[in-house]
């Protein structure tokens, strides 16, 4: 079965905010046995729009990313982050 990934892009307009959010985001994370594979860090633009934030996060299955990104314990954690930036988030299965 293939993993899951939860992959997110953010622009980030007020980093105390956001740092709450990723605070308690990470306890879910762990909750739903995510492992983050890529969190912030430095980026290089190869093409088209660039985001300043970048997270990719494994799951065992697409359906373990799908749980925890439409879960109620990071819905919490996503209201702590309105406001704070602009984000996309979407579930990919892996290859």
């Amino acid at each position: 079965m293939p993993k899951g990934y939860v992959v997110a892009r953010a622009n980030v307009t007020n980093a105390t905010q956001y740092a709450l959010y990723a605070t308690e985001a990470t306890k879910v994370i762990k909750q739903y046995g995510g492992t983050p594979l890529v969190r912030g860090g430095q980026i290089t633009i190869a093409e088209g729009q660039g985001w300043a934030r970048n997270v990719v996060i494994e799951f065992e299955s697409f359906e373990a990313a799908k749980a925890y990104a439409f879960s109620p314990e990071y819905a919490a954690a996503r209201k702590l982050r309105e406001g704070a930036g602009i984000v996309d988030i979407v579930c990919v299965e892996g290859a």
